[in-house]
Formats: C-alpha cells, sequence, structure tokens
C-alpha cells in the first residue's frame, strides 16, 4: 500500500513527487509518456513566457543565460532535477483506471498498461491518495469537420522547415497560431491564418503582436476573420466567411485551437465538475476534490480556463496536497511546514506576473 500515487510526470506532478519525497512517503509518479511529455510537443524554438526562477521546482535552481528559458533549457532542467532527487517515476506505463477501493479510509486500485505493450498484462498499485497531474496538452480542442484526421492535418507545430514553398492554413487566433504562422513564413511557406474572431486575440505576447501586424497589412500573411473551418480536404480547406463558402488551398493545416483537460478519470471516480468552469470541485486549501484522498494537481485543476494555473504557480499545488495528508495522519503543524517547504522566495510562491503561454 502506498501513501501516494501520482498520474502526470509534468512540472506539476514531478513538483508533487518532490515534496512527497521530502515528506518521507512512499509514493510513484505514472506517465503514459516520457518526463515533462508535453514540453516535447512545444515548438522546437519556443521561448518560455515566464522566467526560469518562476519554472524552478523542488528548490533546485533554474539557471539559464536569459531570463526567459527555451523549450530545450526547459526539458534538460526537469530531467537534471528528477535525476538529482532520484523521483520515482514509470515512464510509458499508462494509467487505464482508477477505483475507489471499501467505505472506509480512503485507499485506491490503480490499474496500468505498457503503452509499449498494450495487449499485455495490467498492473495494480494501490494508495491511500491519487493525485491527477494530467494537464490538458495531450487533448485538443477538435473542430469536428470532415477531413480533420487527414495526416496533412495536425493539431502541435514543432517547426517549420518542412513546410518550405508550402501553402499552409493555421486556424487559431492567440499565441500559437500566431507565432507559428510567423516561423512558417519566416521558413518560406505561404501561410494564410484563418481565425473565427474579428481581430486577433487580445492575449498575444505584446512582443510578438507588432510581427503580426506588419506581416498582416504588408499582406506576407493571409488573413481570414470572422471565418471557421467546415472541411478539410487533401488540397485545401473550405470555409464559411461570413457566411460565403470560400476554399482556401492548402498542402498543410494547423489546428492550433487551443486544448482542454481529460476528465474522463475524474468524473469515473464521482469528481463534481462546475458547469460554469468546468473545473473539478476541489478545496484550493488542500487541492482534495469532493471525493476522498483524491486530488488534482496543475492545470487540470482550471477546467476551461488553463489561464488560471501554470507552471508558475501549480508548482506549489503538491506542497498543499501533502501537507493535508500529514495532517490528516496528527503530524503537527511546525513539523509539517519542516517537511514540506522549500526554501524559495515569497514571490516565488505566489506564482504572480506571467503564465506560461506560446
Amino acid at each position: 500500500m502506498l501513501d501516494l500515487v501520482i498520474v502526470g510526470a509534468g512540472p506539476c506532478g514531478l513538483a508533487t513527487a518532490a515534496v512527497a519525497q521530502r515528506a518521507g512517503l512512499d509514493y510513484v509518479v505514472l506517465d503514459r509518456g516520457c518526463v515533462v511529455h508535453t514540453l516535447t510537443r512545444f515548438p522546437t524554438n519556443m521561448t518560455f513566457f515566464s522566467t526560469s526562477e518562476k519554472l524552478a521546482i523542488a528548490g533546485i535552481p533554474f539557471v539559464t543565460v536569459r531570463p526567459n528559458p527555451n523549450r530545450q533549457e526547459a526539458l534538460d532542467y526537469y530531467r537534471q532535477v528528477t535525476d538529482a532527487l532520484q523521483l520515482a517515476v514509470h515512464q510509458y506505463e499508462e494509467v487505464t483506471a482508477v477505483e475507489r477501493e471499501g467505505d472506509g479510509d480512503p485507499a485506491y486500485r490503480i490499474l496500468t498498461r505498457a503503452v509499449r505493450d498494450p495487449d499485455g498484462p495490467q498492473r495494480a498499485y494501490r494508495a491511500r491518495a491519487v493525485v491527477l497531474a494530467t494537464g490538458y496538452y495531450d487533448n485538443p480542442n477538435r473542430l469536428d469537420v470532415p477531413g480533420e484526421d487527414l495526416p496533412h492535418v495536425s493539431h502541435y507545430f514543432t517547426e517549420a522547415h518542412p513546410f518550405y514553398r508550402q501553402r499552409v492554413v493555421v486556424v487559431g487566433g492567440r499565441n500559437s497560431a500566431v507565432e507559428a504562422a510567423l516561423e512558417l513564413h519566416r521558413a518560406g511557406a505561404r501561410v494564410t491564418l484563418v481565425h473565427r474572431g474579428a481581430d486577433l486575440s487580445d492575449r498575444i505576447k505584446p512582443w510578438v503582436l507588432p510581427f503580426i501586424r506588419k506581416r498582416l497589412e504588408a499582406g506576407d500573411i493571409a488573413a481570414r476573420f470572422r471565418t471557421q473551418v467546415t472541411a478539410i480536404e487533401p488540397q485545401r480547406v473550405i470555409l464559411n466567411q461570413d457566411g460565403r463558402r470560400v476554399e482556401e488551398p492548402a498542402d498543410f493545416v494547423f489546428l492550433l485551437t487551443g486544448y482542454r483537460p481529460d476528465q474522463r478519470l475524474l468524473r469515473g471516480l464521482g469528481v463534481a465538475i462546475d458547469d460554469a468552469s468546468g473545473a473539478p470541485v476541489h478545496d484550493p486549501d488542500t487541492m482534495e476534490t469532493n471525493v476522498p484522498g483524491l486530488y488534482v494537481a496543475g492545470v487540470l485543476a482550471a477546467g476551461h480556463d488553463a489561464n488560471k494555473i501554470f507552471i508558475e504557480n501549480g508548482r506549489f499545488h503538491g506542497e498543499r496536497i501533502v501537507a493535508h495528508l500529514l495532517r490528516r495522519r496528527g503530524v503537527p503543524d511546525h513539523e509539517i511546514a519542516a517537511r514540506v517547504r522549500y526554501d524559495a522566495p515569497a514571490a516565488m510562491r505566489t506564482g504572480a506576473g506571467g503564465q506560461v503561454d506560446f
């Protein structure tokens, strides 16, 4: 019987594991991908909005040449933290089910399978508590239009070079879409930006906005506002622009329309979901849901608005969770503070002043 199973090896899951280990809990982290798998799907040349000190976890400094680290530096850092603390992380082991056992003190049975052997035997863990830190980036907002799953269509953009001299349609009007359009243009692609709104989002990074405005005004990047995709075909995208059918030639299509949390495990365990926000009902002081012994950490706790929780503030959810577990065991508050808190300036703990957005 483990004290804790953490589902998800992203930065917030790793931060929770580090606190659990420091507090002396028996735990394991399970992830269907690699450590910080989500970051591997970020654009190759991405630079974080947040500064490195606001992405650091477990009291281990994140030292970079520039204030804002890039994707590769973040991957290196989180691997180094995992190695330095020897965190108990099982990669490529997917959680297939979480079941609550008994009616008394919380106990859970967690079933997993090896990603590389989907037909192989299941593995089972038992734990007194479970933390779901599964993020949202693996679950794109689908348009549910014909052709969305064609091989030349993707919900993720990594790099621009393969699209040199290709006709590329980018769907979306926020940071990910705008930055992809700019990078594709610089690599010689012929880019059309399609957005259902009347203009670009007001959340675009201030240092990016002048560049996209200039390219749009010059006609270097074509734009179709107030436009929605109705179908995707091998050589074109069918659009509805102000009620008119429009055909846009396209060799490749990027649907960069955002992502949403996968709430299947939460709902299956009886966690209440707020209708308005889409957030799982939980106590923000402990991160425990309405199901005893089941916790959420990171952006999964935010519901539909991923801009409320990011690495900056989600990295401290583990402290609240572990403190709650220790308190239930009768550990005095002064001892809890010593066991779960890493030395960090107060400003770092708030996560104020930025967001992870690309």
